[in-house]
């Protein structure tokens, strides 16, 4: 994981303005009020064994916490949300509004900072990440939190 750089589009998210239309772009989507980004690609040619699978873990996990520790002092400690209710809101019907909607699938917590008009958003997918290609979704939003 690189810091700086997902710092810098972080940074670029929270000003860009909202398209009217859902916009997927690669590793980046965006919406009326609203912009996900998917960070750290999955390791590339894999780990072999068991030891080097939990030496690489052990390396994401002390990289996700050194970010989350550097947004920390940039706005403060996060509300941490589980999105369980919501998943369960959404199952039994309930329309629940974009970006919300997908973090609501692909995690189960969030970080969550109010900065300036906007909310910030970051999950560490954890062991849902096996296999997949990313580790970290920051979402940038104007929507309020289901």
């Amino acid at each position: 994981m690189t810091i700086a750089r997902h710092l810098r589009l972080i940074d670029e998210l929270r000003v860009r303005e909202y398209p009217p239309e859902h916009a997927p772009s690669g590793s980046r989507s965006s919406g009326p009020g609203y912009h996900t980004a998917y960070l750290r690609g999955a390791d590339e040619g894999g780990a072999a064994g068991e030891a080097a699978s939990s030496e690489s873990r052990a390396q994401v996990v002390a990289e996700q916490e050194a970010f989350l520790d550097v947004l920390t002092r940039r706005w403060g400690e996060p509300d941490w949300v589980s999105l369980w209710s919501t998943r369960e809101r959404m199952l039994r019907g309930e329309a629940i509004p974009e970006p919300w909607a997908t973090s609501v699938v692909e995690c189960q917590n969030l970080h969550l900072w109010k900065v300036d008009e906007r909310w910030i958003a970051l999950a560490f997918l954890g062991d849902k990440a096996v296999g997949s290609q990313c580790d970290v979704v920051v979402v940038v939003t104007s929507v309020d939190p289901p």
